[in-house]
C-alpha cells in the first residue's frame, strides 16, 4: 500500500485569497488529502500540489464571476472549482452538480462541515436535470470533458445571456477553435480566453468564457426545455 503524501502548509497567497474563510479552506484541503484520496476522488500524487494546482487555481475563477449570480458547477467531482469559489464568494448561489453517489456524499459532507449555506448539492447529469433545475447565470467546470462536449451539457443549463466559464489548460486555444461550430449551434454569441490569478498562481489559470444569447442550447434545447417545463407543471397539478 502506497504511503499517503503529506499535505504541505497553506501558502501565504491562500490567506489573502480566502480571507475570513482561510480556516475552512485549510479544512477542505485536509479533507481532500484524507477522505478525498481514500475514496478515490483525487489521486495521492495531487496532495503535495493541492493548494497551487487545485484550491487556488479554482478560487481565482472568482475574478470573472459577476456579483450575486446563480452558478452551477457541472461535474463537480470533489468540489473543484465549486467549493473554493463558494469559500471566497458568499454572494453567489452555487449548485454542485455531480452524477456519482460517492462524490455527492463527499460534497454534502464538506458543505455541511464548512457551513456553506449558499451551496446545494444535486446528484444527476446535466442532461437529466434540465427543466427540473432552475436555469443559472453562470456554469462552471474544470477537467470534465473537451469543450465541445462540455458545452452540450453546460450551455442548456444557462439563462438567456448567461455564460459558461471552463477552467482549461494549454489546450484552451485549440479546443475553442475546434468547438467553434458546435458552440454556434448551441447559441453562443461570443467566446474569449481569460487569464486570472495574477500574483496568486503561476502559471495563471486559463478560463474559456462562452457567452450565450437569448436561446441557450439553440433550437434543439429550447424544445427540450419547453417539454420539461410542461411536464413539471403537469406533475405539480397532480
Amino acid at each position: 500500500m502506497t504511503e499517503a503524501a503529506e499535505l504541505p502548509p497553506a501558502p501565504e497567497q491562500a490567506r489573502a485569497v480566502f480571507g475570513e474563510r482561510f480556516a475552512d479552506a485549510v479544512r477542505y484541503a485536509e479533507l481532500l488529502a484524507e477522505a478525498g484520496v481514500q475514496r478515490g476522488l483525487i489521486g495521492p500524487r495531487e496532495v503535495p500540489r493541492l493548494w497551487e494546482r487545485h484550491l487556488l487555481n479554482c478560487a481565482v475563477l472568482s475574478e470573472v464571476v459577476p456579483e450575486g449570480v446563480t452558478v452551477c458547477d457541472v461535474g463537480s467531482g470533489a468540489g473543484l472549482p465549486g467549493i473554493p469559489l463558494a469559500l471566497v464568494r458568499d454572494d453567489l448561489k452555487i449548485t454542485l452538480l455531480e452524477p456519482l453517489l460517492r462524490r455527492t456524499n463527499f460534497l454534502t459532507e464538506v458543505v455541511e462541515l464548512l457551513g456553506l449555506d449558499h451551496v446545494t448539492v444535486v446528484r444527476g447529469r446535466a442532461e437529466e436535470v434540465m427543466g427540473t433545475m432552475s436555469a443559472v447565470h453562470v456554469v462552471t467546470a474544470r477537467a470534465v470533458a473537451p469543450l465541445d462536449r462540455l458545452a452540450t451539457w453546460g450551455i442548456p443549463l444557462l439563462r438567456p445571456y448567461g455564460e459558461m466559464l471552463a477552467l482549461k489548460g494549454d489546450t484552451a486555444v485549440e479546443e475553442l477553435k475546434s468547438a467553434a461550430t458546435a458552440l454556434s449551434k448551441l447559441g453562443a454569441v461570443e467566446t474569449s480566453i481569460l487569464h486570472v490569478g495574477e500574483g496568486v498562481v503561476d502559471p495563471l489559470s486559463t478560463v474559456v468564457r462562452v457567452e450565450v444569447g437569448e436561446s441557450p442550447g439553440g433550437v434543439r434545447f429550447a424544445a427540450k426545455r419547453a417539454k420539461a417545463a410542461r411536464t413539471g407543471r403537469t406533475r405539480r397539478r397532480r
